[in-house]
């Protein structure tokens, strides 16, 4: 839209009523506008003409038609005076009332944004973020938003869950559209769910935006895809957050029988006790590992290893963030060691 656009040196009447022009009117001043608004048409016809005649865009927001009528008006005074009225574009206006969107942010890069996510950024007013999420754009993607650092990434959680939910209550109460950008999918191992019920809860308007989650988008980053016709036909994800119960190592070993593959996330912490319960379980020594640390960024980096080499220390320098991926889809991977893309399958006896 025109109003994205480098606006340095130029000057915008933005015409509206103040609480549905509030975007058009950050938007336009972070683009390096000297902004002026004007919240009534009857405000318009009082301007002199030098005050228009030193405007180079109208911003009208909303679909109001006596703006229309002022506009045809404010033609007919330029005729007159000989100015030329200035370029005039239409705006929508933001949300009458308050509303918290929940949008998942994709694994950290903005070209894996959903469009619905960019659009919700478009309209905030107050944006609530994790480090996990493309958090670096954010003052361009929302056009001068009020961003509010909540500090989430793994082992450190600067403000705590409860906080975050009061704070997206407080700014939807106020009259603001508020973003909750999260990393990955918000109902993929996140708090989305909670979030979702706080606002359910306080009554207010709230909705959730889907977003490409880390478990499938971290593992194409290296070229390993989760499912394969003809080696996996299934995938489990677990999050490795904390180790797990004894129920889900008895999961564990249903996995095992069954073959498919396993996709962890949040499991660096706890990864020597993860494998540790898939040799209990059963599962060969020659299947297959991968971690995948920083995906999408340009100092990602992919670790192969063997459940066998695992066990003895190989992924012992993987850091977060990270997804642990295990099964034959691994041997697909870009730059799989030979040793370990040609290995035996323990399972079938068949060489990949």
């Amino acid at each position: 839209m025109l109003l994205d656009a480098d606006l340095t040196g130029r000057t915008v009447l933005v015409l509206g009523e103040a609480h549905a022009a509030r975007r058009v009117l950050r938007r336009t001043a972070a683009a390096g506008a000297a902004v002026r608004s004007v919240t009534t048409p009857s405000a318009l016809a009082k301007l002199p003409d030098g005050a228009i005649a030193g405007v180079d865009l109208l911003a009208v927001v909303g679909d109001d038609p006596a703006w229309q009528t002022a506009l045809e008006a404010l033609h007919a005074r330029g005729r007159r005076a000989g100015w030329t009225v200035p370029l005039v574009v239409r705006e929508s206006a933001a949300a009458p009332g308050g509303q918290i969107i929940l949008v998942g942010g994709g694994p950290g890069t903005t070209e894996l944004l959903t469009v619905g996510g960019r659009a919700a950024l478009r309209e905030a007013d107050v944006v609530l973020y994790d480090r996990l999420s493309p958090w670096e754009d954010l003052a361009e993607l929302t056009g001068g938003a009020e961003l509010v650092d909540v500090g989430k990434r793994p082992g450190h959680h600067a403000v705590p869950q409860s906080r975050i939910q009061e704070l997206l209550v407080d700014h939807a109460r106020a009259g603001k559209t508020v973003v909750r950008l999260k990393g990955g999918d918000p109902f993929v191992f996140g708090r989305g769910r909670e979030e979702l019920g706080a606002a359910l809860e306080a009554g207010v308007p709230v909705s959730v935006i889907p977003g490409v989650t880390s478990a499938v988008a971290v593992p194409a980053a290296a070229d390993i895809p989760v499912t394969h016709r003809e080696r996996s036909h299934m995938v489990t994800f677990v999050s490795g957050h904390a180790p797990l119960s004894d129920a889900e190592h008895h999961h564990l070993a249903g996995l095992v029988t069954g073959g498919g593959t396993l996709v962890v996330l949040m499991g660096v912490g706890t990864l020597n006790q993860l494998v540790a319960g898939l040799r209990r379980a059963g599962m060969a020594a020659r299947t297959p590992l991968a971690v995948v640390e920083r995906g999408y960024r340009i100092d990602q980096a992919t670790t192969y290893a063997t459940l066998e080499t695992a066990a003895r220390g190989a992924l012992a320098g993987a850091t977060s963030p990270a997804v642990l991926v295990v099964g034959e889809v691994v041997r697909l991977g870009r730059d799989c060691p030979d040793e370990i893309a040609l290995a035996v399958d323990a399972v079938t006896g068949a060489v990949p």
